[in-house]
């Protein structure tokens, strides 16, 4: 089957029951995705690519890639930023935009940033890749064609970060729109609110060795609730390694959603480089062999010597 009929339906049950925004394995790299209040915190511009491919070996499983940039501008008193993603599972696309802007405000040794987020999406499906076991056309209860609408949406973010501390709660998407593609009455599907809860901190092991361990919770309400934990070592301030582990999963199992290894390195002072494996750990481990997730960023500039810089590595 060219498409997996049973991951499109799945794509389909994003109700107010289930989680339904990306999950990245190396989301310490991409706090802006979850939180606005982050724009302008790696104190330069950066640019950053990420892509994901999701239980490899199954056909039509999720894919994500995106571009996002943020920078500070007024004397680091203001951040802005802009993202732009691409997400497919089955037969179900969608395309997200978002812009951002935080307010920054200098508070002890770290910032303060207050942001906001403005977010259209094009979700669309496209049922002339489906394939059954019998003529398609004969069923009146599945679509013909490509389907699809926009969806606006707008969120807020509170995000606190020094050179040892950072911690942030948010709300990307508060709008629930209605997702359905179907022009029929009722209300089957809808976007709903994911609330993000994140935090790390940094300890110096020796002269060049820093442990990193960080935390994303994610919560839904009458979802399961959802979590990454993550530990990195850092080698001289230019290689990091660490493991990661994601809930989830099913009840059944009852050991999480998987275990990943990530490794990260700052190949100049401008480019950073990251890759990350994830094992599955759900009943999907037999049908899959795991997810691979990689990430570039370049921050113009990098680091200038003699000057406090809050390291992008790090915060």
């Amino acid at each position: 089957m060219r498409k997996a009929i049973t991951l499109f339906l799945l794509s389909l049950s994003v109700t107010a029951w289930s989680q339904q925004e990306e999950q990245f394995t190396q989301f310490m790299y991409y706090k802006m995705g979850f939180n606005p209040g982050y724009a302008g915190s790696n104190e330069a511009p950066c640019i950053s690519l990420l892509a994901r491919s999701q239980w490899l070996g199954i056909e039509g499983a999720p894919e994500t890639q995106l571009l996002t940039f943020n920078m500070p501008l007024f004397n680091q008193r203001v951040g802005i930023g802009a993202t732009i993603s691409r997400h497919t599972i089955g037969l179900s696309e969608r395309f997200t935009a978002e812009a951002v802007y935080a307010y920054r405000i200098r508070v002890g040794r770290g910032t303060l940033g207050l942001g906001v987020q403005g977010s259209v999406r094009l979700i669309r499906s496209n049922f002339n890749e489906a394939e059954s076991t019998q003529p398609i056309e004969t069923d009146v209860a599945i679509p013909a064609g490509i389907q699809s609408k926009y969806v606006p949406n707008f969120g807020a973010g509170i995000y606190y970060g020094s050179k040892r501390f950072f911690f942030g709660i948010s709300a990307p998407r508060l709008l629930q729109n209605n997702i359905d593609l179907a022009d029929g009455g009722g209300v089957l599907s809808k976007e709903v609110s994911h609330l993000y809860v994140m935090g790390g901190v940094l300890f110096d092991l020796s002269e060049k060795v820093q442990l990193q361990p960080q935390l994303l919770l994610k919560y839904v309400k009458g979802a399961p609730f959802d979590g990454d934990a993550n530990v990195n070592f850092i080698f001289s301030e230019k290689f990091t390694a660490g493991v990661s582990y994601r809930l989830g999963g099913s009840k059944k199992s009852g050991i999480g959603e998987s275990i990943s290894l990530v490794f990260g390195a700052q190949i100049t002072d401008d480019i950073l480089f990251g890759i990350s494996y994830d094992y599955t750990l759900s009943e999907l481990r037999d049908h899959n062999t795991g997810s691979i997730e990689a990430m570039l960023r370049y921050c113009i500039g990098g680091r200038s010597e003699g000057e406090e810089f809050v390291n992008p590595r790090f915060f």
